[in-house]
């Protein structure tokens, strides 16, 4: 498991692709970071719920080759038979693209360095903001590790991706059109969004840290099923 975790995290950076995730992360997160200054507040979690959306653009991009590179490089045989478990494969991967995406939060304790010389930075909701994002990032991370695992196209894992990032940023809207309340209700809590925004302001909902988990753990149990499928046939 180590060796494919290793593997995987050099992968990145012997491409472009580390590269590219994290110089367009820094970008935005500075950018927004920024504005916040020249606007004289001290509230970060703007900038939190700003990267949002950011984020729900870049995950795709980071895991797009997670498992499409197998199959397109002819090795994902050579990976099924390898003496280590589906679920070390999979979970091998998803920390793989995680890590990188931890480097790229570590700018947001710059931030708030920064911030700490202006004024005393509330620690609660900059902490929640972090847990949020990691959290979400986690989610998405399994999503579109689970849609790499479908297809040997990097381009179609990562509009796909992209397309169900889009689907649970919407489906809050969509969930407010709908005239019966308690399937409006039932379906608004698989917005993102909505789970996302009470971490926002620093709450710490368990029902909330709970769903993150569940996707995560969901779609990386599905991703073993499919490779399990894979081995089989």
């Amino acid at each position: 498991m180590l060796a494919i975790l290793k593997r995987e995290f050099f992968s990145y950076f012997n491409s472009a692709i580390g590269f590219v995730f994290l110089s367009v992360f820094y970008f935005f997160s500075g950018l927004f970071f920024w504005l916040m200054l020249m606007s004289y507040s001290a509230r970060i979690g703007y900038v939190f719920d700003i990267m949002f959306y950011i984020i729900l653009i870049l995950i795709p991009i980071l895991t797009m080759k997670l498992f499409s590179d197998e199959k397109r490089l002819k090795t994902e045989q050579a990976l099924l038979t390898a003496p280590v478990s589906l679920f070390a494969i999979v979970f091998a991967k998803f920390l793989a693209a995680l890590v990188v995406y931890l480097l790229a939060l570590a700018i947001f304790l710059i931030f708030s360095l920064v911030v700490s010389f202006f004024t005393v930075p509330a620690w609660t909701v900059f902490f929640g903001n972090l847990v949020g994002i990691l959290l979400l990032g986690c989610a998405l991370i399994s999503i579109g590790v689970f849609i790499s695992s479908l297809t040997e196209s990097q381009v179609i894992a990562a509009v796909g991706s992209i397309a169900v990032s889009i689907f649970l940023l919407i489906i809050g809207v969509f969930a407010q059109s709908i005239p019966f309340a308690f399937l409006a209700k039932a379906i608004f809590q698989l917005s993102f969004y909505a789970r996302y925004s009470s971490f926002v302001t620093g709450l710490f909902d368990l029902r909330d840290i709970f769903f993150f988990i569940s996707v995560t753990a969901v779609f990386l149990f599905l991703t073993v099923r499919v490779l399990d499928k894979k081995r089989w046939s």
